[in-house]
């Protein structure tokens, strides 16, 4: 089919140019650019409004019939600016100098709390967050390329947006978008003030799991790459809840992929590691002198990077993360999220003079075994015991099934998120009936 030149100008935006500038045309490719940018892209940072305000001038200007190309031309240069950004390969240099050579100042509000050093900086005109991690296996330049314009096509409003990478040496750095808000650890247990939490109220957490719920379902089911990606980075530190709604937004996303942390690499490090040993027994065994040297230092000393309470038990034995340890990682921080307690404490147990661990999925388990009243003692006291009992029992046992011990018998993500939703929308009713009427005005001084 052909196209019309009206059409052709419609799927190729061109800068709008005053009268002045249509007489004295500037051949300067700098002066083109600059002409676009401020003519034909509307300066609000807001993608929504400018959307909606560009369609309110092209109604206009159909409805004038004069102006319809430069409407049409201004309303599609705004879809372009709303949509996603091509990934980006950074230079070194670019991270070296946004980071004053990794001197500043490290970013600690973030999720990099635990091993990945992060920092908060500009690059290429964005706030960033910068993180270092170490490949657990070397991927080439070209598989990285290909691996993060996969990854970078995945947009959803829970997943904090992967911008691109750099490579240098061992280390890769993934540059994120910065994203006002502290992680779910600061906004349940606060140091300065435990009796304090932002999360104050039942809506707020429940908002932050549905909102939990649908990202990693998103991630697992729902990107359209068809290929199975997994997160492997879940728990409450990697978790921004924003204000002033409480939404929740998963940090790390594509660290698994662009660190060389898949199931195919992962398998072939395993192999090596064995090989390695099994060529060491067999010197040693060939020294009668060294034979009680004999050992199996390296067979088991494989590294992978885990948090304690939020791993699972084929995890902790294999070092592969799937999509079944995703669901795992998701029902701790279920359980924590309600109860405000961390996954994993340590209690000094008198009898014995050692420190016996205590998870959450174990205190989750008898409070449900002893009905609602030994769940109303578990949840979190600073809700003021104000949340709906039967909701709150569904909830708990949804979390206890994702952390069962079989990963077989753990839901899908697809089936929790419809689940979560299902009990936000019992919640927001709940919710709504409690609500203390605000026409009523009450008086307590003397008459």
């Amino acid at each position: 089919m052909c196209k019309t030149k009206k059409a052709t100008d419609a799927s190729e935006p061109r800068p709008v140019l005053s009268r002045s500038q249509r007489t004295r045309p500037s051949h300067s490719p700098g002066a083109q650019s600059s002409s676009l940018s401020h003519s034909a892209i509307p300066s609000s940072s807001n993608p929504t409004s400018d959307l909606y305000t560009s369609s309110l001038s092209y109604t206009k200007a159909t409805s004038s019939g004069t102006g319809t190309s430069i409407s049409s031309r201004t309303s599609l240069s705004s879809l372009r600016e709303s949509l996603p950004e091509n990934p980006h390969i950074y230079h070194v240099s670019e991270i070296r100098a946004a980071t004053n050579n990794f001197l500043a100042k490290r970013y600690s509000s973030s999720s990099s709390a635990s091993t990945a050093a992060c920092w908060r900086c500009n690059l290429r005109g964005r706030d960033t967050v910068v993180f270092q991690r170490k490949f657990r296996h070397k991927i080439q330049t070209s598989q990285l390329k290909e691996r993060l314009s996969v990854i970078c096509r995945s947009h959803h409003m829970s997943i904090i947006k992967l911008l691109g990478a750099s490579v240098s040496g061992d280390h890769i750095y993934l540059v994120y978008e910065f994203v006002e808000g502290s992680n779910l650890v600061d906004c349940l247990r606060n140091p300065r003030n435990p009796s304090f939490t932002v999360l104050s109220n039942w809506m707020s957490r429940m908002q932050i799991a549905t909102d939990l719920a649908h990202g990693i379902d998103y991630v697992h089911n729902k990107t359209g790459l068809n290929l199975s990606i997994v997160h492997n980075h879940i728990k409450s530190s990697s978790i921004i809840v924003t204000e002033p709604s409480f939404n929740a937004k998963i940090c790390h996303f594509g660290t698994k992929q662009l660190c060389g942390e898949t199931e195919e690499e992962v398998a072939v490090e395993t192999d090596t590691s064995k090989r390695d040993t099994e060529i060491e027994e067999i010197t040693e065994e060939a020294n009668a002198t060294s034979l009680r040297k004999l050992k199996r230092s390296d067979s088991g000393d494989r590294q992978f990077e885990g948090v304690r309470g939020y791993m699972s038990p084929e995890f902790r034995s294999s070092g592969v993360a799937t999509q079944k340890s995703d669901v795992f990682s998701f029902g701790v921080v279920v359980l924590e999220l309600f109860s405000g307690e961390e996954a994993l404490k340590y209690r000094f147990d008198k009898k014995t003079g050692n420190f016996v661990p205590t998870s959450l999925m174990d205190t989750a388990e008898a409070a449900t075994a002893e009905g609602s009243d030994g769940l109303r003692r578990w949840i979190d006291r600073r809700l003021n015991d104000s949340f709906p009992v039967d909701v709150a029992q569904k909830m708990i046992r949804l979390a206890l099934d994702c952390v069962h011990v079989d990963p077989d018998k753990r839901p899908d993500m697809g089936r929790v998120a419809g689940k979560i939703s299902k009990l936000y929308l019992e919640s927001k009713k709940w919710s709504d009936n409690v609500n203390i009427p605000t026409g009523i005005s009450v008086s307590l001084a003397p008459r």
